[in-house]
């Protein structure tokens, strides 16, 4: 297909809109996915603190409590290190 000087010009701003476009759905995918992190690491916690406290003279669900607040810092820090380094690629 044979382009006039006009459409062209057309094609490549058309299709620099559609980059800056994908650009940007990736960047707000990529929040998307940290802020999924971090709603896992709250629920983490606030489960592993309820168990604590719900529990007081049960040694299991103490222990169990404690490995879920474990968990829910791995799973800010987990997000955290990957949102950064996706953002990066960007």
């Amino acid at each position: 297909m044979i382009f006039d000087k006009g459409n062209k010009v057309a094609a490549q701003q058309d299709s620099s809109e559609r980059d800056r476009l994908a650009r940007e759905r990736t960047s707000l995918a990529n929040e998307r996915t940290f802020l999924s992190y971090v709603r896992t690491s709250i629920m983490l916690f606030a489960t592993g603190a309820t168990l604590v406290k719900l529990f007081p003279s049960s040694y299991l669900y103490i222990a169990l409590g404690v490995v879920l607040v474990g968990f829910s810092s791995f799973a800010l820090i987990a997000g955290v290190f990957r949102y950064r380094r996706m953002k990066r690629r960007i």
